[in-house]
């Protein structure tokens, strides 16, 4: 067992965990955020998602022992109370989800990559960067579509301040 201090959505949490522990499991199991889902058990569907150190990481890809010491922001940490964070709110305004089990990780993918290249993006970098995102409902068209507003409407999309 290994003790962990991750700063999860601007708090310090600490726990227990085995070293063999998923940090998408420490999330979920450990401290109940359970908006970053597990889709796949293999890297490939990028429903678990979330930010380590502002960057968009696999969650199920990740001990959460090699997240110790750094500052994660899961879907649960994007909005601002009860105002819904940019991408959040395009992804409600242009249809970008169905069943909604990828859309967590759609967003902090989207965050992330606008946060890289901003208004700068195209469909097609778009599609190329949603390339380890996997939904089967939607068809991405509404997705993409969110994107790309969002990206339009903001510079460097940050996380709710505490």
């Amino acid at each position: 067992m290994s003790e962990v201090t991750i700063k999860v959505n601007g708090r310090e949490m600490k726990g227990e965990v085995e070293d063999r522990t998923l940090l998408v499991q420490f999330l979920r199991d450990n401290l109940g955020l359970t908006g970053t889902h597990v889709g796949c058990d293999t890297s490939q569907c990028g429903a678990c998602v979330v930010h380590v150190d502002g960057k968009a990481v696999k969650s199920c890809t990740m001990l959460a022992v090699q997240a110790s010491g750094s500052e994660v922001t899961t879907i649960e940490g994007l909005a601002k109370g009860n105002e819904l964070h940019p991408v959040q709110a395009a992804f409600r305004e242009h249809h970008g989800l169905q069943c909604g089990y990828c859309t967590p990780g759609m967003i902090m993918t989207a965050v992330d990559m606008i946060n890289r290249h901003g208004s700068s993006l195209d469909e097609t970098m778009v599609r190329e960067q949603l390339d380890g995102n996997i939904c089967r409902c939607t068809g991405y068209h509404n997705i993409v579509k969110a994107i790309l507003a969002a990206a339009g409407a903001s510079a460097p999309l940050g996380v709710a301040a505490e």
